[in-house]
């Protein structure tokens, strides 16, 4: 029997709890020391080749509606990354 040993996802501590489930079915887990629920393996976000994909695409001047249709991000995480990039 294998035993695997989980830790918090936000600050380390390995006193959690099994906490639900997630929409999609993932594990959900409280950390007592710190309060916050995290999930076993978290995808948040978007990968690094995906954001240059975008930015590039960006790049080639068609309007930022135009990227948020064609790619299905918001003007908002679109512009937020247009000015990390400047």
């Amino acid at each position: 029997m294998v035993i695997e040993i989980k830790s918090c996802y936000h600050c380390g501590s390995q006193n959690i709890v099994k906490n639900g489930k997630d929409p999609k079915g993932k594990q959900r887990y409280l950390c007592k020391d710190c309060g916050r629920a995290s999930l076993d393996n978290p995808n948040y976000g978007y990968s690094e080749e995906r954001k240059a994909e975008i930015l590039k695409a960006y790049q080639e001047r068609p309007s930022m509606r135009g990227i948020s249709r064609i790619y299905g991000i918001s003007r908002n995480t679109l512009k937020k990354w247009l000015k990390k990039s400047i």
